[in-house]
């Protein structure tokens, strides 16, 4: 299972950092990653990480949000800063052994946290 945290209302130019805690599974043998939706809008990737560290980051994310894992936690973060209204969405932690990829529904979905941003 995965649990994710962190959302909330914040204003242009803030931060907030996403927590998603897993349960259940092999956490160090997992790739992670954040996904979000915004209302009428498919749900996309926004960054993640490989069980080997290495990172991606969507252009919209680039610069501005960092994807970290705490394997002795079973925890990966997400932290974004200077937040823009575009950016309010519903955002969904995610595992796959396989990878992260948009294009495939990955093993495991968090509950989503809900990140709303004001202008």
């Amino acid at each position: 299972q995965l649990r994710d945290s962190g959302g909330g209302l914040v204003h242009t130019g803030d931060s907030l950092r996403l927590s998603c805690a897993a349960s259940g599974l092999t956490f160090s043998n997992y790739a992670m990653g954040w996904f979000r939706q915004a209302p009428g809008k498919e749900r996309d990737v926004v960054a993640s990480i490989s069980s080997g560290g290495i990172t991606y980051y969507a252009d919209s994310a680039k610069g501005r949000f960092t994807i970290s894992r705490d394997n002795a936690k079973n925890t990966v973060y997400l932290q974004m800063n200077s937040l823009k209204p575009e950016d309010t969405a519903v955002y969904y932690c995610a595992a796959d052994p396989r990878g992260i990829a948009t294009q495939r529904r990955p093993y495991y979905w968090g509950q989503g946290t809900q990140v709303t941003v004001s202008s």
